[in-house]
């Protein structure tokens, strides 16, 4: 029999396989994750819920979207519940980018904004942070905007670079673009500060995902929100499966905001983690970017693989990216702990 043949977009597309294999056990500084784990209480309401009968049946989301939405401070209407922001990412491209249309990214930045607008057969036009200290390139962002754009997307603060851009700066890009859904994912917003929730009512173009994969230590349950106005909302849910999210991750959210301050320790103690960090690489003399995130980028050359293996040998991961900044290593910031044993580590490399 012929070979059966996928779209032309999939067919150009590269795979997207994060090396996740092998981790249990080490200290995993690769992912940006929650480095002690989610809160106590979201441990301790999932398994007071488990039950079969509760398995058995599809998940209702009534009460975490009321929680959420007083959490967030926005109407039920104006976001959903998502599978991940990997999921914001995907319907929000699904809704408003056909094919052929632009879509605008920065570069380097999260792998799945390529990855849904390439699936969707989009045009994607990239531009570069700018120099060694990766700034935000807000003017050529600006100047590369065009009729034909149809979505932006941008990380605030970014990944992997770890630089943002300050509200101002956003606004000027939602005027700029008014006939693009320009997309702010705020994966890292609680170690940064900056937010564009507010404007939510003020721009239709605006779209805001939050993650519970990050800050709240629930990467395995997939849980992210999308934020934007409620029309647009009504537009997206046409988009999404109706029960693309979890019961229990809907269940564990409710559990993590009903105990704030478990976060707000863990992103005082990454902040002064990130602070213990910076100092071991100058004392070292180690390159690099300065971050508003829970992960610095450092420049290690030539022996950026070297220096991940000698540390993964050690039983501390972390990310090469010189794959796209060459030379480069990403590190996330765990605990001062943590840290302490990063450093004691990549001096014996360094």
């Amino acid at each position: 029999m012929a070979e059966l043949k996928p779209r032309e977009a999939v067919r150009r597309m590269a795979p997207y396989s994060p090396p996740t294999a092998g981790r249990a056990g080490k200290l995993r500084l690769d992912f940006n994750e929650n480095t002690v784990g989610c809160s106590p209480q979201v441990v301790q309401r999932l398994r007071e819920s488990l039950s079969a009968e509760a398995l058995a049946v599809y998940p209702e989301y009534g009460d975490a979207k009321r929680e959420l939405a007083a959490f967030f401070g926005v109407a039920e209407e104006q976001f959903l519940l998502t599978n991940g922001t990997d999921e914001a990412i995907q319907v929000l491209v699904n809704t408003y980018v056909g094919e052929d249309g632009e879509v605008l990214l920065l570069k380097p930045s999260y792998a799945m904004y390529r990855f849904y607008a390439e699936v969707a057969g989009a045009s994607i036009r990239e531009i570069g942070y700018r120099g060694e200290e990766l700034a935000f390139p807000l003017e050529e962002l600006l100047s590369a905007v065009t009729p034909a754009t149809r979505a932006v997307l941008i990380a605030n603060p970014n990944n992997p670079t770890g630089t943002g851009i300050d509200a101002a700066g956003i606004v000027r890009i939602l005027e700029r673009a008014a006939g693009a859904a320009v997309l702010i994912d705020e994966a890292y917003f609680e170690f940064h500060g900056v937010t564009a929730l507010p404007l939510i009512e003020r721009f239709p173009n605006l779209f805001v995902c939050r993650t519970f994969s990050k800050v709240y230590g629930m990467a395995a349950l997939r849980l992210g929100c999308l934020f934007t106005q409620a029309a647009n909302a009504g537009y997206l849910r046409k988009a999404q499966s109706p029960y693309s999210v979890n019961a229990l991750a809907a269940l564990a959210a409710r559990a993590a905001i009903a105990y704030p301050g478990y976060v707000h320790s863990y992103v005082s103690e990454v902040l002064a983690a990130r602070d213990l960090l910076i100092q071991g690489f100058e004392r070292l003399g180690v390159p690099y970017v300065p971050s508003r995130g829970n992960f610095v980028l450092f420049r290690a050359g030539g022996r950026a693989i070297e220096i991940r293996d000698h540390l993964r040998a050690r039983g501390v991961l972390v990310r090469d990216r010189s794959y796209e900044l060459p030379g480069c290593v990403r590190v996330t910031v765990g605990t001062r702990e943590h840290v302490r044993r990063f450093l004691d580590e990549l001096e014996k490399a360094w």
